[in-house]
């Protein structure tokens, strides 16, 4: 019988401090990047918000409800400025090629004339005039 009293003192006493340790908020020793208690305080308002901005949060509208005039109209601005970046980058592109495709062409005639009028001058036999002044004025 000693040996039951014993037993059920021990867990008793075992409850007791388990339920003593739980209710405790922290350890009485404090480490050295514990925040202050009034730090808490300022943290517990950095992490958690009022209770007018929480129903706000939860009020915001649902999926399948109709969107805000303010809501479309921010859709909208977004979606024209997309399209007018979208038609800025290809005119830059395009008036990139067409001054690219240009200046190959000038290059082109450039060097067709200077072979035009090296075979010209090869070709000269010095008895005619040049074919500069054999040009017909129109």
């Amino acid at each position: 019988m000693k040996r039951n009293q014993v037993l059920f003192l021990t867990c008793a006493a075992a409850v007791v401090f388990l339920a003593v340790l739980h209710v405790g908020e922290s350890a009485a020793v404090r480490s050295k990047d514990d925040p202050a208690p009034d730090k808490k305080e300022s943290l517990k308002s950095k992490i958690f918000m009022q209770g007018s901005e929480a129903s706000n949060f939860f009020k915001k509208r649902g999926k399948r409800s109709p969107k805000s005039q303010d809501e479309i109209n921010a859709e909208n601005r977004q979606r024209l400025s997309a399209d007018e970046r979208r038609r800025e980058y290809y005119e830059e592109q395009r008036n990139e090629f067409e001054n690219h495709v240009e200046e190959e062409q000038d290059e082109q005639e450039e060097r067709s004339r200077e072979q035009i009028e090296q075979w010209r001058q090869w070709h000269y036999d010095g008895l005619s005039p040049s074919y500069l002044y054999q040009r017909q004025n129109i």
